[in-house]
């Protein structure tokens, strides 16, 4: 079971961690999970590129080390990049340890201040000891959560996910991935077309 849209009282309790972001008039900010891989990824940036919207990236470590000329197509277009730790790790099922280790393994090859805990999911404790070692990172999260990986979810109802619950400001994750690729492929260029045509505009983090 997930949530599409993130209630108040998950951001209160993680206050410390970026849910959603102030935004003056009508700013989205999509992110991509777990990536970069073939086919699904330059699908992705080609949808992008075609709206000439930004976009922020969080890549598995073990899969910019696959393809890093996908990795490299990513930055070259200008869009933000964040880690999503080596082996997409579960962190209320790992050591604290083992979980910087991987965090640390992924930040050799995609430095940023940007993180984004694989399903959601981090200890505070190991908040703390990701930011004892980078005090400037910034934990993301997100406001709406498409649903895209959701084998029994529908085309039709990722969509009605997306363009549902956005508001300004919000955080929308999609996952760059082959689970998520049959509802992606339908629902990124009809949600970005539907946006655009109200006014609505693209930014990285």
């Amino acid at each position: 079971m997930y949530l599409v849209k993130t209630p108040w009282f998950i951001k209160q309790f993680y206050s410390g961690l970026l849910w959603n972001k102030r935004a003056d008039g009508k700013r989205i900010y999509l992110t991509f999970d777990d990536g970069p891989i073939p086919i699904v990824t330059p699908f992705v940036l080609n949808i992008l590129k075609e709206h000439q919207a930004k976009a922020t990236f969080f890549c598995i470590g073990d899969n910019v080390r696959k393809h890093p000329e996908l990795f490299e197509q990513v930055k070259a277009a200008g869009h933000s990049i964040g880690n999503h730790t080596f082996n997409h790790l579960k962190g209320w099922k790992t050591e604290n340890q083992i979980y910087l280790d991987n965090y640390l393994k992924a930040d050799e090859l995609i430095p940023s201040n940007l993180f984004r805990p694989p399903y959601g999911r981090i200890k505070r404790s190991q908040i703390r000891l990701l930011r004892a070692h980078r005090p400037e990172l910034q934990i993301v999260m997100w406001d709406v959560l498409s649903g895209d990986f959701d084998l029994k979810l529908s085309p039709e109802a990722c969509l009605e996910n997306v363009l549902r619950h956005v508001w300004p400001g919000s955080i929308v994750v999609f996952h760059d991935s082959l689970k998520a690729f049959d509802r992606l492929e339908y629902v990124l260029p009809r949600a970005i077309a539907e946006w655009s045509s109200k006014g609505w505009e693209f930014a990285g983090l």
